[in-house]
């Protein structure tokens, strides 16, 4: 499949809960690592790895985040109901999709170690057979997921906190990717975690 034919959304609406009651301060996705917030991170890598486009779905401080990513050919929707989970997020940015996109793959704000080439093995490994591509790092599904364009009924009943999980699970159609990152597992739920990073 051609990257040309795969987009990009990354999911950035959350809160950082987690984040802030174990001494965060300001949101999460605008926390610096290496002189540069950790939301920017990801979306440079996205944009880098040469897909057909990248939506921003944003909810909590949208304003800030929309600021901190200026300057990046960049499509944002906002999710008013970000507080109850990443299925809505998903959802809404499932949604805006450009009927040309046959997938997408699905990026976490918080995992800033995930880079143009993750991203661009996830694509290139997907099939119009495959619902969806998930990369294994030592034998657990990671992150970015891909989700192939027909699974977009399914997605527009998700709800809660679980993302694509609830609807992945089961099926024999989903292409489960062995890479060698350990990116795919990190992502930042605490300050700790950042500066172990």
């Amino acid at each position: 499949m051609a990257r040309s034919e795969i987009g990009a959304i990354i999911l950035a609406a959350g809160e950082g809960a987690r984040f802030r009651a174990a001494g965060g301060a300001g949101s999460k996705l605008l926390a610096l690592y290496h002189g540069k917030s950790l939301v920017r991170h990801v979306a440079e890598a996205t944009l880098s790895a040469g897909l057909a486009g990248v939506i921003v779905v944003t909810g909590h401080e949208d304003m800030a985040l929309r600021a901190e990513l200026a300057g990046l050919p960049l499509t944002f929707v906002v999710n008013e109901d970000y507080a109850s989970g990443m299925g809505s997020s998903l959802r809404v940015g499932f949604a805006v999709r450009p009927t040309a996109w046959k997938a997408a793959v699905i990026l976490l704000g918080d995992m800033p170690l995930v880079d143009a080439a993750l991203i661009a093995q996830v694509a290139d490994a997907y099939t119009d057979e495959a619902a969806a591509v998930v990369p294994t790092y030592e034998g657990v599904r990671g992150n970015p997921v891909l989700l192939s364009a027909r699974l977009a009924p399914e997605i527009a009943h998700l709800s809660g906190d679980t993302g694509a999980r609830q609807i992945l699970r089961g099926r024999d159609d989903v292409c489960d990717l062995p890479v060698t990152s350990a990116a795919a597992r990190l992502d930042i739920d605490t300050p700790e975690a950042l500066k172990k990073l």
